[in-house]
């Protein structure tokens, strides 16, 4: 990388004292391992839009699609505030040029998934979305977002970093000449990184890029990036990933011998059946390369997607 990754995050989870009550939800998974490789821009919508700290509880009203803002005993409607702030704040964020946001699950403003709305019988059903995620997701749709309670999850987490990383390289590829060697180059280095997301997604960007000096340069480089998007956005599953390591493989069938595929194929074969996490496959594959010195596999991110010390591929 260039230059610094930057990525949005609940100022609460950073241990800024900005909550309802006068807390925090500090994350030191956030501070102390994922701060090590990327540069936070903090948001509290509530603070941030004016109300004071401590202040009054709120929850989400009315239609799931379209809720109200409301404290919770004295019923006073902070939605057009709220909306009023964010549609300035999101302008400063597309200055920022981040490449994802994590968000404070359940927050009326920044939760992203199921939050409670309140019909007006005081019944809850969890089927919304906070004020603030909702209007950063619409205006950037393309950014990678996730709420801080999902990274708990290997895989989830796994996925959402993948794809902050990638978003990072791309943007990178933005900053050169939109020209079609800059995009087959970006490509083939991510070509294994995309099969084992999406090989749907895989075989429509390759026919892109193979159609590419048909397409208006900056017209092509929003259609691929609307399917870079799209494709990793989808989880990489076992299945797939077992593909993917059995393509990497057969990179080597003349130089491997007998007992190196018989010691390959075992790891992946107990990957695949749940004995070993991604990272030993892997890493034997990653030996392969240096030794059999494979050019094309030594240029693809997806032995190499993050940095080893986030320990992503041990958990999956």
């Amino acid at each position: 990388m260039t230059s610094a990754i930057k990525i949005g995050v609940s100022t609460c989870l950073l241990g800024e004292k900005v909550r309802f009550d006068g807390g925090h939800k500090h994350s030191r998974y956030i501070t102390e391992t994922l701060g090590l490789f990327f540069d936070f821009v903090p948001v509290c919508p509530e603070t941030e839009c004016g109300l004071g700290i401590p202040r009054e509880a709120m929850r989400l009203v009315g239609d799931a699609d379209r809720p109200r803002l409301v404290t919770h005993k004295t019923r006073i409607d902070h939605t057009d505030q709220m909306l009023s702030w964010a549609a300035g704040r999101l302008d400063d964020l597309e200055k920022e040029n981040l490449c994802g946001f994590i968000f404070k699950k359940d927050s009326p403003s920044s939760g992203l998934h199921r939050v409670k709305v309140y019909n007006e019988k005081g019944q809850a059903v969890k089927s919304g979305r906070g004020l603030f995620a909702a209007a950063f997701t619409a205006r950037f749709p393309r950014i990678p977002v996730e709420e801080e309670g999902r990274l708990h999850d290997p895989v989830l987490r796994e996925n959402f970093i993948e794809q902050v990383f990638a978003l990072k390289r791309w943007r990178e590829t933005l900053e050169k000449k939109k020209s079609m060697g800059n995009l087959v180059d970006f490509h083939t280095r991510e070509k294994l990184l995309f099969m084992a997301h999406s090989p749907k997604h895989y075989r429509e960007m390759g026919q892109l890029v193979a159609e590419g000096k048909k397409i208006k340069p900056s017209d092509l480089y929003d259609q691929y990036e609307g399917l870079l998007i799209e494709a990793l956005s989808l989880r990489a599953t076992v299945a797939k990933h077992t593909n993917v390591l059995m393509h990497v493989m057969g990179y080597f069938k003349k130089q491997l011998s007998g007992d190196e595929k018989q010691e390959i194929l075992e790891l992946i074969g107990n990957y695949r059946s749940g004995y070993l996490p991604l990272i030993v496959p892997v890493t034997l594959l990653n030996h392969f390369v240096r030794k059999y010195r494979q050019p094309y596999l030594s240029d693809q991110t997806y032995l190499n997607p993050h940095p080893l010390d986030l320990q992503l591929r041990n958990h999956v």
